[in-house]
């Protein structure tokens, strides 16, 4: 099996416990940095009526909070479609959203036209795709122009210090362990910690971003450099 089906497969069998896992790993903090990047957006982008594709889109978090910050900030979505690789991932956002469209697949496999969206998300997904550039030049193709890209992920660390430290001590030692008793998929969670270190660093991401002509219009760390987030715009 390729790397990259296994990745998928893991997801299939953490669907269950994700949400909950993910809010108790992340002590909730995962769920405020979506938050202040989908207004971030919003409140950059000045268009009224939005098409929003979410990548990676798991069991819906990002979804729901598009949702909600729009209402807030008196914004209108038009269409919100969620996609995803993981078929079991899909089943449970299908259930918490029986009226959105949800569509299985990669994010380097786009199945929308050319130019249909104003806004696509990918939250904590990027570095799960082998064939990032080709990913990359999908978002591109699907945004129309002047479409906002926005990624939350965690990225390398380039500088040491307390913080990093704290941070790799949580991820290689806790994480594994309190994940392996939410899910019982103790592999899945030693994963986390691996693909960051094989991801890139903010600097190499933002170059990658700049390779496949977008322009990146912030970057920001959240929680001292734990999560970051880019905000890029299609050109």
């Amino acid at each position: 099996m390729q790397k990259q089906e296994k990745i998928i497969e893991m997801f299939n069998q953490i669907a269950p416990t994700y949400d909950k896992s993910n809010r108790i790993l992340s002590f909730g903090m995962d769920i405020n940095w979506r938050k202040k990047a989908c207004e971030r957006v919003l409140n950059l982008y000045l268009k009224q009526d939005l098409n929003i594709i979410d990548v990676a889109c798991g069991t819906g978090d990002m979804i729901e909070i598009w949702q909600k910050s729009a209402l807030k900030l008196k914004k209108n979505i038009n269409t919100i479609k969620g996609i995803d690789p993981s078929k079991v991932m899909l089943e449970i956002a299908k259930q918490r959203f029986k009226d959105l469209e949800f569509i299985e697949a990669k994010a380097q496999n786009l199945p929308l036209e050319l130019e249909n969206a104003d806004i696509v998300s990918i939250s904590y997904g990027i570095r799960n795709v082998m064939q990032r550039q080709e990913a990359l030049r999908e978002f591109s193709r699907i945004l129309k122009k002047d479409g906002i890209l926005l990624v939350l992920e965690f990225t390398r660390r380039e500088k040491k210090g307390f913080i990093a430290f704290f941070r790799d001590f949580y991820l290689k030692n806790i994480l594994p362990f309190i994940g392996g008793l939410i899910s019982k998929n103790k592999e899945a969670y030693k994963y986390l910690p691996n693909s960051i270190d094989e991801f890139l660093s903010q600097e190499e991401f933002v170059k990658e971003l700049e390779d496949v002509d977008f322009k990146v219009l912030e970057l920001k760390d959240f929680s001292f450099g734990i999560s970051s987030m880019f905000i890029a715009q299609k050109v």
